[in-house]
């Protein structure tokens, strides 16, 4: 079994959970419980808390959470879940610039179901890895927030704090 290195921190938005494999990032969790949180890492392999191993991460999480522009590009992911529509869509939500924002019906356009907004919804909420990919940046055709998988409010929180105006 691999192992999975995990560690938490302290956030405006609540605790974030953090995991990785010797191959990257694995999961991101906002606002669940540890015990949710370790179910999940579980399914992947043994968790093994190691700060020092997501300490980059959690600095840069940290800085992100303050209001500093992050490029989270730089870290390697490894995720060994979801469909092949799902990859599709947290691939292309990669695209969208920090500080603005894209509906789901531009989303499902874009990875060729242009009818699939709501299954673009499905797969942002399944979307393993949140911040890194930022499903927070697409919302509605009408400029509501539409769902989020840790609380609209983190959504709203989030949004406004690329635009800078907490």
């Amino acid at each position: 079994m691999i192992p999975v290195f995990y560690s938490s921190i302290d956030s405006p938005i609540g605790i974030i959970y953090i995991a990785s494999t010797p191959a990257g990032i694995c999961s991101i969790s906002i606002s669940v419980n540890e015990e949710i949180f370790f179910s999940e890492i579980k399914q992947l392999g043994e968790p093994v808390r190691d700060n020092k191993r997501l300490d980059a991460l959690k600095k840069d999480l940290q800085c992100y959470l303050s209001g500093k522009r992050i490029d989270f590009k730089r870290y390697a992911l490894d995720i060994p879940t979801g469909t092949a529509f799902q990859r599709k869509v947290w691939e292309k939500l990669l695209d969208i610039p920090y500080g603005e924002t894209r509906s789901y019906k531009w989303l499902a356009e874009e990875v060729g179901s242009p009818k699939g907004f709501r299954a673009v919804g499905g797969a942002n909420g399944k979307n393993p890895v949140p911040i890194i990919i930022p499903c927070h940046r697409v919302i509605n055709s009408d400029g509501a927030l539409g769902g989020y998988s840790g609380g609209v409010w983190i959504k709203e929180w989030l949004l406004k704090l690329e635009k800078h105006i907490l």
